[in-house]
């Protein structure tokens, strides 16, 4: 994801001129300091002169800008855990400024700023508000309608990003109803052909009920009373066929015997 960089510059009293009546030498001296401090990245002691500025003059508004620029660049060194987030003061100090200041290029920048601010937060709605205030302020500063843009489409690839976790949702919550609802027909039609089944089995006729029962006790005990009578009576006949034909071949050859002793005689 892109950061945007504050645009930071530090304001000197001598671009104000219609304001610089209003100002004491001692504020001036002490806002030239910390510009230099602040142009050599002394952030911190830059700060402390801006403070200084203000104490003599407290509706200073270059001596606010600056202070405000100065927390910005200090907000990488800020423990949270304290509760002294410079960014947070900075944010105050701009806003009053975006509302009230006179000078139109603090008020300019500290839109621009404040944008920024919430560009980097991904409130890209809120730094799009932001970015077209300074450009009412200033329409001629290339650098904001830049990225006016860049907010512009970052907001909409936000938008599209939840409506396709949107739909993604609403995809997995079909598709989980539908798994649902097929789970639940499953079970209906098994329900409904156990019933069948019932209806089936209490409406058999008597004999077919017997004849079910008695195949079922063949299948559980191997054979059946009437079956295994049946067998019985078969292997009887066959013994009996197997005894007279025994019979008839003995018969038989006791005749073919005595006709041959017969003949010797």
């Amino acid at each position: 994801m892109k950061r945007l960089f504050f645009l930071i510059a530090i304001m000197a009293l001598a671009a104000i001129s219609s304001f610089a009546q209003e100002s004491t030498k001692k504020e001036r001296n002490f806002i030239r300091h910390g510009n230099s401090l602040y142009n050599s990245k002394h952030y911190a002691d830059a700060e402390i002169q801006y403070r200084k500025a203000l104490e003599e003059n407290p509706a200073s508004e270059v001596g606010l800008f600056n202070l405000a620029s100065s927390l910005l660049r200090q907000s990488g060194a800020a423990d949270p855990n304290k509760g002294n987030n410079p960014v947070d003061e900075a944010k105050r100090i701009m806003t009053n400024l975006s509302q009230g200041a006179q000078n139109p290029q603090v008020k300019e920048l500290s839109f621009y700023n404040l944008g920024n601010l919430a560009f980097n937060a991904q409130d890209y709605q809120q730094s799009i508000e932001l970015y077209k205030n300074a450009l009412r302020v200033n329409p001629d500063n290339d650098k904001t309608r830049q990225n006016l843009r860049l907010a512009q489409l970052r907001l909409k690839e936000q938008q599209q990003d939840k409506d396709k976790d949107k739909n993604k949702d609403k995809d997995n919550k079909d598709q989980q109803d539908n798994k649902d609802k097929n789970k639940d027909n499953k079970d209906q039609n098994k329900d409904k052909k156990d019933e069948q089944k019932q209806d089936q089995e209490q409406n058999q006729p008597q004999e077919k009920k017997d004849d079910d029962k008695q195949r079922q006790q063949q299948n559980q005990n191997g054979i059946s009373e009437q079956n295994a009578e049946q067998i019985l009576k078969a292997l009887d006949n066959q013994e009996n066929a197997t005894r007279q034909r025994v019979n008839a071949q003995m018969k038989k050859a006791e005749q073919s015997s005595r006709s041959r002793s017969r003949h010797k005689w």
